[in-house]
């Protein structure tokens, strides 16, 4: 009756193991270990000691066996501790061929155990599946870690957004949140996993609808040519919820860059701007280039004449000419278009109306050749614009995809 009892037992054990392993994603290893663990954690509070002691579990049937090993001492009056030694004569009722030095297994019942020891057990299975609860989440939202997901708007905390993902919920902060976007309570939204950080709690997961990478991810789930790697974004500066500037490059000479992420009748571009409510997006063709690239990222204005500083390249400064009626076209409405294309290229970019080059230093477009001028100050002229302060160029986003890759 004993046996069948036993037999029942471990039945029921490896359904449930089974069960967790399906409903908690726990592999079972993890848990016939937690299982382990506790039995020894019970034999510690029963005897005072788990050291002498071993647990086996076959991982097929699911019958597990607790054993107290036990060195053998000559006569009973030599036994100095109960738990770690036994007589020879004791000995041999579980061995008959013991000798004394030898050390012999007698199998304890988990019923012999206390209360308290029980609890304390069952204490430790609990602890163990809450902790690979929450590294399962943790490693299903860190590989998408630099990717779109979709969340519900669950509520403002302050001024921050807790969004629920499924599993896990993210925080939103008022950092990362486009100026003029409001969302409500059910609201459904994508959001750019930035970061997941493992807790005791569980995992801290950020997110933004700001960020460079963001943009990318849209053109790359929109644009077929992007997904199969035929397009390349080579670069996106972004002002939030004002415009974006995108370069982009084809593999195929064939294939316009420009023209499969616009679009037929500009359907793909206008999806994405729909996503970043009304947000403008410029998209250029990038070049190796540094003249021609500097010249693709001031579009829609057009552009004269392109001077890289070769002296000291390491400066990234670069000065640019357009026509007079170009100038504030170029610059852009604060500044902004001028701004975005130093993001853009990297390069500290000086824009000078033609007739301002031509006061300056006798600039003419029949020139053979248009040198950079580092004596031409800006005073009385346009700014100069840098991309100094821009901090999450998506030059950043396109070498984690790469390393991504690798690691995969």
């Amino acid at each position: 009756m004993a046996k069948e009892n036993k037999v029942k037992d471990s039945e029921e054990l490896l359904r449930a193991i089974s069960e967790l392993e399906k409903e908690k994603e726990i592999s079972k290893e993890t848990l016939f270990e937690a299982i382990e663990n506790s039995l020894k954690k019970a034999a510690k509070e029963h005897f005072g000691n788990d050291e002498n002691c071993v647990v086996e579990i076959d991982r097929e049937t699911g019958e597990y066996h607790l054993y107290q090993e036990k060195t053998v001492v000559e006569n009973p009056e030599d036994v100095t501790d109960p738990v770690t030694e036994v007589s020879l004569e004791d000995a041999k009722k579980v061995a008959k061929k013991a000798a004394v030095g030898d050390v012999v297994r007698f199998e304890l019942q988990s019923k012999e155990f206390g209360r308290i020891a029980t609890q304390h057990a069952k204490s430790v299975i609990l602890q163990k599946i809450r902790e690979e609860e929450r590294n399962v989440v943790f490693d299903q939202y860190y590989s998408k870690q630099n990717n779109i997901v979709v969340g519900v708007v669950q509520r403002y905390i302050g001024k921050s957004i807790s969004i629920n993902l499924g599993k896990a919920d993210a925080i939103l902060n008022e950092n990362e949140q486009v100026k003029g976007e409001h969302f409500h309570p059910t609201d459904r939204i994508k959001v750019y996993i930035t970061e997941v950080k493992n807790t005791p709690k569980g995992p801290k997961i950020l997110v933004s609808r700001t960020h460079p990478g963001f943009v990318k991810r849209l053109f790359e789930s929109e644009v077929t040519e992007i997904k199969d790697g035929i397009v390349e974004i080579k670069g996106i500066a972004r002002e939030p919820g004002s415009r974006t500037k995108m370069s982009v490059w084809s593999k195929d000479e064939n294939i316009d860059p420009v023209g499969a992420c616009v679009g037929l009748n500009g359907t793909r571009v206008n999806a994405i701007v729909d996503e970043l409510g009304g947000e403008k997006i410029d998209i250029i063709n990038w070049s190796p280039d540094a003249n021609e690239l500097i010249q693709n990222a001031l579009s829609p204005a057009q552009v004269i004449a392109v001077a890289v500083n070769e002296e000291d390249p390491k400066s990234k400064e670069a000065m640019v000419i357009v026509p007079d009626t170009q100038l504030s076209l170029a610059i852009g409405k604060e500044g902004q278009n001028a701004r975005l294309a130093a993001k853009l290229t990297g390069f500290k970019i000086d824009i000078k109306s033609e007739s301002q080059a031509r006061e300056a230093f006798g600039f003419s477009t029949d020139a053979e050749e248009f040198e950079y001028d580092e004596e031409f100050e800006n005073e009385g002229y346009a700014p100069e614009y840098s991309d100094e302060e821009y901090v999450e160029n998506t030059e950043d986003v396109v070498a984690e995809d790469i390393e991504n890759n690798d690691a995969e």
